[in-house]
């Protein structure tokens, strides 16, 4: 069984996501999705809206996603690629380069991420509309 990983925050849903959820599963036969907690979070400046909770149990039920780990660490991803039997890392072309040095234990790929759509954008839009 050929298993894949991929790691974000997975706010506020949108087709972006199902999108590379969806490439990141044709990766292989098996997915991972590794969402960062609300302390790993917190570390990084960020608060979700939604708990982490919440968002484990919204991406438990997008058909491509076979398990939802947490994310704690910036530096746990070798332990997860090794310790979960992972052979392709995949992550949104944003971060092209950045993981790199997981090559030394599994395929990395980054793919183009959906135009137009971000959870930056859905926030900013709704920002607007807000304040109107």
């Amino acid at each position: 069984m050929k298993k894949v990983i991929t790691y974000g925050t997975f706010d506020l849903l949108h087709t972006g996501h199902i999108n590379i959820l969806r490439r990141a599963k044709e990766y292989g036969d098996y997915l991972i999705v590794a969402i960062s907690s609300d302390e790993f979070n917190a570390g990084k400046g960020k608060k979700a809206y939604y708990s982490f909770e919440q968002r484990k149990a919204i991406l438990e039920a997008i058909r491509y996603v076979d398990e939802v780990i947490p994310e704690h660490t910036w530096e746990q991803k070798v332990t997860d690629v090794q310790d979960h039997n992972v052979d392709v890392f995949v992550m949104g072309d944003d971060w092209e380069g950045k993981f790199d040095h997981l090559k030394d234990y599994c395929d990395v790929v980054y793919l183009p991420r959906t135009v137009g759509i971000s959870t930056t954008k859905i926030k900013q839009d709704l920002n607007k509309v807000k304040n109107g």
